[in-house]
């Protein structure tokens, strides 16, 4: 069991560590990169991703040894995604968007998350370069700059502004999927948002720039600080099929509003069948 005080000591030496690392990605923003590919050519990493997760992971264990943890790197080197216990565990993703990081694009983040009990109880989201810091505890709100921010209460998808992540149309095997569902939301919403981070969009939709986030390709890290930020901010996180959400399992539907979450699971159902006709008739074509 962790006490309220002890969580306060938690977000207060969190938060003023991953500041520090900021400076790690702001320095190294405008400059060459040392650039590998993990699951495919979608998927980069540099060598300040592994220097950053380091200084969090380093620094986090030195001053709570009987913490664990779930950091991006340690799993990609690993290739072992960890258990979620009850014990306190930092979920954290060195740098989100690390293509745009590469390309100097300024969607960049660190994201880093407290579960207890499998509950999240701290979620910090930092753009250093555009110097936006999201942050949430689970029942005291959430802050973009220590001003409060609320969901979005458009409830029409006509009137939505939606996001998802187009760029995983390159994994062949679901290709369509993704495609079909981007057909959908293009006709029904105001407009489409892709921003290369998952974390950042989730941020979006949490103080209202956007109506709404899917994605299903997503892993722990991407999205455990932001969907705390979500749900303190008022939204909604549902699973894709509008089922409970699993942070270690993430197939993701976060909305501003439970009656456009309800629209957007509809939505997406309907487009998936749709695909799967396609997919019928191509093979009957064949």
């Amino acid at each position: 069991m962790i006490t309220q005080k002890e969580l306060d000591y938690c977000y207060d030496f969190v938060l003023n560590l991953t500041i520090l690392s900021g400076k790690v990605i702001r320095d190294a923003f405008q400059g060459s990169k040392k650039i590998e590919t993990k699951a495919g050519d979608w998927d980069l990493v540099t060598q300040y991703d592994r220097k950053i997760e380091a200084i969090l992971i380093d620094n986090l264990a030195k001053r709570f040894p009987t913490h664990k943890f779930i950091g991006e790197e340690t799993v990609s080197c690993s290739n072992f995604l960890p258990e979620l216990t009850d014990a306190p565990t930092w979920i954290i993703d060195p740098i989100d968007g690390t293509t745009n990081f590469v390309h100097s694009f300024p969607h960049t983040c660190i994201s880093i998350a407290l579960a207890v009990d499998k509950e999240l109880e701290i979620g910090i989201v930092y753009n250093p370069i555009l110097e936006q810091l999201f942050t949430a505890r689970r029942g005291h709100g959430a802050f973009l700059n220590e001003k409060p921010i609320k969901s979005s209460n458009v409830e029409g998808l006509q009137n939505s502004l939606l996001c998802l992540e187009a760029s995983y149309a390159t994994m062949e095997n679901i290709r369509d999927i993704i495609l079909g569902r981007l057909e959908a939301f293009v006709t029904v919403a105001h407009g489409i948002r892709t921003m290369g981070s998952a974390a950042l969009t989730l941020c979006h939709v949490a103080m209202g720039a956007a109506e709404g986030y899917h994605s299903d390709n997503l892993m722990p890290w991407d999205v455990a600080a932001g969907v705390l930020i979500i749900r303190e901010a008022g939204g909604v996180v549902i699973d894709t099929n509008g089922g409970e959400f699993d942070v270690m399992s993430p197939k993701l539907l976060a909305v501003g509003n439970r009656k456009l979450a309800k629209d957007l699971v509809k939505l997406i159902k309907r487009a998936d069948v749709k695909t799967q006709q396609r997919r019928l008739l191509l093979q009957t074509a064949n």
